[in-house]
């Protein structure tokens, strides 16, 4: 184990599973937990990270600490495509030559994201703000010249080279790990189950690492990713919660999640995420008593701090999560859009 000010920055969980802490500028999270799982060919990471220089030096010396070096590196493997996980991807494989592998799902927003000129982002999600309610004030920002706007991050991800495919072992020769599709923190997050004795015999099957979708002690995102020409309606948080049930089924022994720490008894952890998110939708609900757009309801909900304190780019993360829980009640019939209503406002049935 390698130790900082901040507490360790490798730690080895045992069966030639180690993890990384490389660190997310600017975010409260503090850094994302990188694995290295030793394999027959040479290491393959779960995750990379941020793509920024200090999150690269983080990277390269946690590998260091290990007794490995990025050139060494055999394969990458993406939880999801978010730049606090997949942002190093490319990095690493021009460095290594290692291969990079995602969900189907999670690369066609990858290829989106590549293909799409910024101004169609900038004017998309100006449009969505607005047709949420969002006042002109906030919205603003996004109309301004290129020049004046601060630029998205993870405008060019890596392309992935492999096709992660559910309920089938990804090519680690010498290691059994399984992808488990986990839809609901993005369209093609997935979960990995390392189908192998834990190395301190705790009880369980095996160790699952969760990415994003099982944390200790806090909550995933849950959004809204769509494709600006597709007028598909998703449920994320109907994939969310079913995801969660799956994951509970595996009772794996330990969790190894990108943030914050490992930790047991998966099963107990689904169930308290599942109550949060129904006394959640049981609390909105009550707000809808009285006709209300996403921006409204956004303004309204819990959120770790005051509405006042929340930076512009939260605020449009918030009013994504409110409209993917107004989706959810709306599927189950506890809530409706009000006919004729521009912006939109829903209420409880």
């Amino acid at each position: 184990m390698k130790s900082s000010r901040n507490g360790p920055t490798t730690y080895d969980h045992g069966g030639g599973v180690r993890s990384l802490r490389v660190p997310i500028p600017d975010n409260p999270l503090g850094h994302t937990l990188v694995y290295v799982v030793d394999t027959d060919r040479g290491p393959v990471l779960i995750d990379t990270g941020w793509d920024d220089p200090a999150s690269w030096d983080a990277l390269d010396a946690g590998l260091d600490a290990c007794g490995l070096s990025v050139a060494e590196v055999h394969g990458v493997v993406i939880t999801h495509h978010h730049p606090d996980h997949h942002g190093l991807s490319g990095r690493v494989r021009e460095a290594s030559g290692a291969w990079v592998a995602m969900h189907a799902a999670d690369t066609a927003i990858v290829r989106r994201t590549r293909e799409t000129r910024p101004e169609r982002w900038y004017t998309y999600m100006a449009a969505k703000l607005a047709a949420a309610g969002a006042p002109e004030a906030h919205i603003a920002p996004l109309r301004r010249p290129p020049a004046l706007r601060r630029p998205f991050p993870g405008l060019a991800p890596a392309l992935p080279d492999r096709e992660i495919v559910p309920g089938e072992h990804l090519a680690l020769p010498g290691r059994r790990l399984r992808a488990i599709w986990t839809p609901g923190h993005t369209p093609g997050h997935v979960c990995l189950h390392l189908e192998e004795e834990h190395p301190s015999q705790l009880p369980g099957h095996g160790r699952l690492f969760s990415g994003d979708h099982l944390l200790p002690e806090i909550t995933p995102h849950i959004g809204l990713y769509e494709d600006p020409d597709d007028a598909t309606v998703t449920d994320p948080l109907g994939d969310y919660l079913d995801s969660l049930e799956r994951v509970g089924r595996l009772a794996p022994a330990e969790i190894l999640p990108a943030h914050q720490h490992a930790f047991t008894d998966a099963p107990a952890r689904v169930r308290e995420l599942l109550l949060h998110h129904e006394e959640r939708l049981t609390g909105l609900l009550a707000l809808l008593a009285t006709p209300l757009t996403p921006w409204q309801l956004a303004e309204r909900m819990e959120w770790n701090r005051p509405w006042e304190q929340i930076a512009h780019a939260s605020r449009n993360i918030a009013v994504s999560e409110a409209e993917a829980h107004l989706r959810r009640l709306v599927k189950q019939g506890r809530a409706e859009a009000l006919p004729g209503s521009e912006p939109v406002r829903y209420v409880a049935v």
